[in-house]
């Protein structure tokens, strides 16, 4: 059994600032990470593009440097991971962790390879395990993907790319160009406000010109082996199709912390009690960080705004430990 003052599962961007700060504060820890190091931003599409600037992307004060003002998936995966080997932080790869139970005074954390035990934890997962289901018959068909990854493959098929978001725009826009029939069903009336405003113009004038074929106000009936059925306002439409994206959005994982007794406001926001002025939970001694303090509003928190929750936490954790020390009389 290894004992540890804090245990951080997740090993992103905040799990990784987490890291950083107990090293820095002599607090005895390890990083559990279920996959590779920022492993989400490892299955982020191969050529995405950040929307935050690299500066806003930095932890610990440690500069980013990158070739354009916002550094791509590449550069970010280079940035974290020079800073786990340079820093020499306490990380176990493809680790997952199983449990977490608490007892009187500290934590027992299982994982698929060991047991721990810790007097704190730090959950910093972020949300992008999870997909949003459409939950329409054909959903489970081996065409259908909830992850994009790289257009050429979708070369000369017919792609339907199912949301409005960046990342369905990115998809939609990086396969027309590497020569797919792609047709976007867009649930609202309009392309997302929040796509990135460089790449929002060039998505618009696509589908104006008629390259991308959209739908807007319409939602996917069914998935079939050759077509895709979709409502739309005038009607359910058949659409000759080879592969779906439905990049829907993703979701925390939401029966984990239940497990860990975290509550969750019971509203379809799904948002997770802790402190936000210490991050801590309504478990004591379990601490959230990064974008899992949003539950499904997975747009409040990104890496350059939930930066601060590791110093916070961090210096919480340590003036416990110091409150907890007996005072040694003159």
């Amino acid at each position: 059994m290894k004992d540890f003052d804090i245990i951080i599962i997740g090993g992103g961007p905040i799990g990784i600032a987490c890291g950083l700060e107990a090293q820095k504060k002599g607090l005895s820890y390890t990083i559990l990470e279920k996959g590779c190091i920022v492993n989400s931003l490892y299955n982020y599409p191969l050529n995405m593009q950040f929307f935050s600037s690299s500066e806003k992307l930095e932890i610990d004060d440690i500069p980013f440097i990158s070739i354009e003002a916002k550094p791509k998936r590449n550069e970010a995966l280079e940035y974290y991971r020079r800073i786990v080997t340079s820093n020499n932080l306490n990380i176990q790869l493809f680790e997952k962790v199983n449990s977490v139970q608490k007892t009187e005074d500290h934590f027992l954390v299982n994982t698929t390879k060991t047991d721990y035990r810790a007097n704190n934890v730090i959950v910093a997962t972020g949300f992008y395990d999870i997909p949003n289901k459409m939950n329409v018959p054909g959903e489970d068909l081996d065409k259908v993907s909830h992850y994009y990854k790289d257009p050429h493959f979708y070369s000369n098929q017919k792609v339907a790319v199912i949301g409005a978001s960046n990342s369905s725009v990115d998809a939609a826009l990086e396969c027309y160009r590497k020569g797919a029939d792609v047709s976007l069903i867009v649930r609202g009336s309009s392309i997302g406000e929040r796509v990135k405003y460089w790449v929002r113009p060039d998505i618009l004038n696509r589908i104006s010109e008629g390259s991308i074929k959209a739908y807007y106000n319409s939602t996917v009936e069914e998935i079939r082996e050759e077509e895709i059925l979709i409502n739309t306002p005038e009607g359910s439409v058949p659409l000759a199709n080879d592969y779906v994206l439905a990049l829907t959005g993703y979701m925390p994982n939401f029966g984990f912390l239940e497990k860990l007794g975290i509550h969750l406001s019971e509203d379809p926001k799904r948002l997770p009690s802790y402190n936000p002025e210490t991050m801590e939970t309504n478990i004591a001694g379990i601490y959230l960080a990064g974008v899992i303090c949003g539950g499904m509003e997975t747009h409040k928190w990104f890496i350059e705004n939930s930066r601060i929750h590791a110093p916070m936490i961090i210096n919480h954790i340590e003036s416990k430990i110091k409150e907890e020390k007996p005072t040694v009389a003159n």
